[in-house]
């Protein structure tokens, strides 16, 4: 039986990857990001998934990455890596090295470049991994990105998933952002750990059983998250803390996230290497800078001073 106390709930950030002017993995500014965080209300990170610009990294950047904020004491207790890859074999090596590493969970993609692919296909790609890792300590949450991803997990795939590794494949992110779809899964598989990737269904998730978040805002916003989470959990009113945090994803989404999220890191810090991002992404113009910056300020919320 699974140990469900380790399992993940809470707030978890979609962790930003600061990089060098060379566009390498800045690891020293990285573990010092991963600790803020820590520090400002996330119970866990979600290292190397989307906001960490993972699909713009080798494996072996990856495993990197992994290794230093270790070697930089960031507890691999706290991360949950993203490792799905396209390539079974880079799922695998990538996960394994996880698993190894004593992250107790890891946040996987369906194989997504071919569309359209049937649920048994799916459900063959993540049995290889599983079989092929064959290691107890593996614990999957699964990702469900259908607007970037263009590969849904399906209601049916978390089924057979569950059925034939109940021990294994434990929970999702739900980035769909369509209430919907979290209401069905949660009504379907009440045991499974559920963690919305929407900063505004937080609340209401929290108060339909569901366990947490892991999300982009969180790098900026997470003390909002986590005074959302602690209060909903005593029973005390966050209506003040659930405004801001909705104020802070609305302005958000009229932005392309992660330079945006980026560049109010750098205005914050003063670093100018969060001003790196790995083509083809691209910073935002000047324009819609001072847009992002009037829109931040307007809302009234101080992001945590980084020491």
């Amino acid at each position: 039986m699974t140990d469900t106390s380790k399992l993940f709930s809470g707030i978890l950030s979609a962790a930003l990857t600061p990089m060098t002017a060379d566009l390498k993995p800045d690891h020293a500014m990285n573990a010092a990001h991963c600790k803020w965080l820590l520090e400002n209300g996330c119970d866990g990170l979600a290292i190397l998934g989307t906001t960490g610009e993972a699909n713009s990294f080798s494996v072996a950047e990856r495993i990197e990455i992994i290794q230093s904020l270790i070697e930089n004491d960031i507890p691999a207790d706290v991360m949950m890596p993203g490792t799905g890859c396209c390539s079974a074999e880079d799922t695998i090596n990538l996960t394994r090295f996880a698993v190894n590493s004593g992250a107790p969970g890891v946040l996987m993609l369906p194989p997504f470049y071919y569309k359209n692919v049937s649920d048994e296909g799916l459900f063959a790609s993540f049995s290889e991994v599983i079989q092929k890792i064959g290691d107890s300590r593996l614990k999957i949450y699964l990702y469900h990105f259908p607007n970037m991803s263009q590969t849904p997990i399906s209601l049916r795939l978390i089924e057979m998933l569950i059925k034939e590794y109940p021990d294994t494949v434990v929970g999702m992110k739900d980035s769909s952002g369509e209430w919907d779809n979290l209401v069905n899964v949660r009504k379907e598989f009440p045991d499974f750990v559920f963690l919305t990737g929407a900063d505004n269904l937080l609340l209401p998730l929290l108060e339909n059983g569901g366990h947490g978040c892991i999300t982009a805002c969180s790098n900026i916003s997470a003390s909002l998250s986590a005074e959302i989470y602690a209060g909903y959990k005593n029973g005390a009113d966050v209506s003040d803390a659930n405004e801001k945090l909705n104020g802070v994803r609305s302005l958000l989404s009229q932005f392309v996230l992660f330079p945006a999220l980026k560049h109010l890191m750098n205005r914050h810090t003063g670093n100018e290497n969060w001003m790196n991002i790995r083509p083809p992404l691209t910073m935002l113009d000047e324009a819609k800078v001072q847009q992002l910056y009037a829109g931040f300020d307007a809302i009234g919320y101080d992001i945590p001073k980084v020491p």
